[in-house]
């Protein structure tokens, strides 16, 4: 499965949900323009995300974090497939349980259980390098985020909350400070706050 329409082809007959391309090219971009070099993803999925922030540049490497065994075995055979093996790491825990991830990065991106973005934020804020970024997606989450009435059920509706707590959260930050985006399914970029 070598080409990045593949891997989308694939996400869609399987329902593996994967970035909007205007989300995607937000935060390739933002690689890009910031020379971000080391990226810990937090939710593989089946790589089509990490394979995009490996392509921005031959120095970017990525760590991404995947909970579901059959997700990683498709998102290994992906990142062989596009000779990326050697600069994406796939590890394959709960995310909330990993204790082998060490060092710095330049940008975490959180796009797993929405439900649990706070605990991913407060866990894995000690790796953020010092001018690095958290981006977080789907906090519009289809557009549900601001209007609940877009769906019946009890289940996404908790999930729902969920995200606008984890929203407020981001908003009342002491120690971060982050812009939101109306792209793709609504994106948030946070920084720590500068020392005065």
């Amino acid at each position: 499965m070598e080409e990045i329409v593949d891997i989308k082809k694939y996400a869609r007959k399987n329902q593996v949900p994967i970035m909007k391309d205007d989300g995607m090219d937000f935060i390739c971009s933002y690689i890009r323009e910031h020379n971000v070099k080391r990226v810990l993803e937090i939710g593989t999925a089946i790589g089509y995300s990490a394979i995009q922030f490996a392509k921005v540049r031959d120095d970017v490497t990525v760590l991404t974090i995947e909970r579901e065994i059959d997700k990683v075995i498709r998102a290994k055979q992906n990142f062989h497939d596009n000779g990326l093996e050697d600069r994406i790491t796939v590890l394959n825990e709960d995310a909330l349980m990993a204790n082998d991830v060490t060092g710095e990065f330049d940008l975490i991106f959180i796009d797993a259980a929405k439900a649990q973005y706070i605990k991913f934020f407060e866990k894995y804020k000690v790796n953020l390098a010092p001018d690095g970024v958290i981006i977080s997606d789907n906090l519009s989450f289809h557009g549900m985020v601001e209007d609940f009435s877009l769906t019946k059920s009890k289940d996404t509706i908790r999930m729902l909350k969920k995200i606008r707590k984890y929203i407020d959260f981001l908003k009342e930050n002491q120690e971060f400070e982050t812009e939101f985006f109306k792209v793709g399914d609504g994106i948030s970029v946070t920084k720590r706050k500068k020392q005065s």
